[in-house]
């Protein structure tokens, strides 16, 4: 199936095409893992946008992107499907260098309206003539940046599109009062049925005061009003899977100069039972059973995400002053559980991290222990707010920062490749990674007891290193940049933080086994404050190799560098293995990080070149 055949058939026919492609993304994805229930849920739409436009040469924005499944299908890369989200294969998101169909990059949430009025802009300026279309869901639109983008577009009063695609989902349940009044706007048979009585009381009586209670009504009951009032055109609500009534709206808005919004309602995971029960499963998945949607693959090793989230209850059942907030992910941060065990003391502010670190940071203003859990991609969207708002006033906000460094399948837009980097630069913040799930316990105990803004950041997944059925010490605390020797040597030092402690700690076993090299293994722990000690073991061993999942630039390597340099220390070998000066795709993550030489083998082989 693609644009041309999709053209030449009837409308009528297009219900076959939809159930078609609903069972290709459902046996595909079952094979390659990737985002399912969202597509599911646009696949009408998506084949009403490429009956009605056509692409290139319109523009369609897809925010987010990880509903943009059906839109390749239907341009030409139903072929590829088998490589998704792999390593030199389909990317799952909109990609420029993948497709002239694609029209912008996204990964992201709450971009594509001003990625489009950006394009609708250029388009006038150049004197072109083509269709501008952004879509956006009713998540992504609890973002304030899809609101300065509705802003800027009404006043401008630009020719473009904007299709809310409203199925009260972005990964978990929407909240917040915006998503409250998508909800009311669907109930809008009410509306109807009064304005058909008023319609008739104006007919009846001819009387002003009738037209003005009309007027009135419009106003107060209108679905679109907000939008309205933006100077926005509004068309809907419409339901999102009826194909014929999406076309018919679609060429509709065409006829309409300036800007308009169409809304229409839609279920997440739709025609995929499994999927339609548990969106929210469905909505990231790795391969899985197509019959009962029971994934493949199980570890049995503890994760980091369960074990802060087990950590953090445990903290919060003894200190009623915890809070946790999250931005519109309270599954993959892990705080289901504590918002049901402690409602009143979670808060989910919906897709708005600027707005979540600085809520974050006024509870803390009046002795509150805010815990924000936030992903490592995201968190960079609040950068000026964590200076601003938490540092600079030196309130203890703890950041626990879950799916640092590479997340595999997901790609460039959601690699954690930089926040040691963008953090370490900010002062009075403590920058810390644990090495494994025991010790991110021990790193959450002392941020709650320490009085300062405390970084913790963790990788997607788990250390490998403890089963599920261990039990954890919740109460240990570990003295402020503090690093740990893991093992004792005088031929070459291996520091690692984080995830590549593990790394450095095989690679000298090797060593010392094999080569009879005796490595010294140090765990970092802290980048900031960082441990004086390593200076002085580097400065005695004077051959280092620094390993960290994060960009070779700003990071552990260029905090010890600048004390090296400070020092005036000189004679030091040292070499860094890092992430690369460059965005890192998609792939599996094992392999990502093999090309990228965080490796025991590459580590390996650079000791041996000393």
């Amino acid at each position: 199936m693609n644009i041309d055949n999709l053209k030449s058939q009837s409308v009528s026919s297009l219900d076959k095409t939809c159930t078609k492609i609903r069972e290709f993304l459902v046996n595909s994805v079952s094979q390659t893992g990737g985002h399912l229930a969202s597509n599911l849920g646009v696949v009408e739409l998506t084949i009403a946008l490429h009956y009605v436009f056509s692409t290139p040469k319109d523009k369609i924005i897809w925010d987010v992107g990880h509903q943009s499944y059906v839109h390749k299908i239907l341009t030409n890369r139903a072929d590829q499907f088998s490589t998704l989200r792999q390593k030199g294969g389909l990317s799952g998101f909109p990609k420029i260098t993948e497709s002239e169909h694609d029209a912008f990059g996204t990964g992201h949430s709450s971009t594509s309206i001003s990625a489009g009025l950006g394009i609708a802009t250029a388009r006038d300026l150049n004197n072109q003539n083509f269709q501008v279309l952004s879509v956006i869901g009713d998540g992504s639109l609890t973002g304030g940046m899809a609101f300065e983008g509705l802003n800027q577009l009404g006043f401008l009063q630009k020719d473009m599109i904007v299709i809310l695609n409203d199925n009260k989902m972005s990964i978990s349940m929407n909240v917040g009062a915006l998503s409250n009044y998508t909800e009311r706007i669907k109930k809008t048979n009410r509306y109807k049925n009064i304005k058909e009585k008023v319609n008739t009381l104006i007919q009846e009586s001819n009387s002003i005061h009738a037209q003005e209670l009309k007027n009135s009504l419009k106003d107060v009951l209108n679905p679109g009003i907000i939008f309205e009032k933006l100077g926005i055109n509004y068309i809907g609500p419409i339901d999102g899977h009826d194909i014929s009534g999406l076309i018919q709206a679609l060429k509709l808005s065409k006829d309409i100069n300036g800007p308009k919004l169409i809304h229409i309602i839609t279920k997440k995971g739709k025609g995929y039972e499994c999927a339609e029960v548990n969106a929210c499963k469905f909505h990231g998945i790795g391969p899985f059973n197509v019959e009962n949607g029971d994934t493949k693959s199980k570890s049995n090793s503890l994760t980091y995400t369960k074990a802060f989230s087990h950590a953090l209850l445990d903290l919060a059942k003894n200190d009623e002053k915890i809070v946790a907030i999250t931005a519109a992910m309270p599954n993959g941060t892990g705080l289901c559980e504590f918002g049901q065990v402690f409602p009143k003391r979670f808060f989910d502010v919906g897709i708005a991290e600027q707005h979540a670190i600085t809520f974050a940071a006024g509870l803390a203003k009046l002795g509150i222990k805010p815990v924000v859990a936030i992903y490592s991609t995201f968190l960079q969207r609040a950068f000026d707010q964590i200076i601003h708002d938490v540092c600079l006033q030196k309130l203890p906000v703890i950041f626990a920062i879950d799916r640092a460094g590479l997340v595999g399948e997901d790609g460039p837009t959601h690699h954690g490749s930089f926040d040691l980097s963008y953090l370490r630069l900010i002062p009075d913040l403590i920058v810390s990674a644990p090495k494994d799930e025991q010790e991110l316990c021990d790193l959450l105990y002392t941020a709650v007891k320490t009085n300062s803004p405390f970084a913790i950041r963790y990788p997607r997944g788990g250390s490998g290193l403890i089963p599920c059925t261990n039990s954890l010490v919740l109460n240990q605390e570990i003295s402020i940049g503090k690093s740990e020797i893991i093992m004792d040597g005088n031929d070459v030092i291996l520091i690692g933080i984080g995830s590549t402690v593990d790394l450095c700690t095989k690679a000298g076993e090797h060593l010392r086994k094999e080569k009879r090299i005796n490595a010294q293994v140090i765990n970092a722990r802290f980048i900031k404050p960082l441990d004086k000690k390593i200076i002085e073991s580097i400065i005695k061993v004077k051959k280092v190799i620094v390993v960290e999942e994060n960009t070779c630039i700003g990071g552990l390597y260029c905090a010890i560098t600048e004390e090296i340099c400070a020092k005036g220390a000189d004679n030091i070998n040292i070499k860094n293995l890092s992430l690369p000066d460059m965005f890192v795709e998609y792939g599996n993550a094992q392999i990502l990080k093999e090309d990228c030489n965080l490796s025991v083998k590459s580590i390996i082989k650079e000791v041996l070149k000393f």
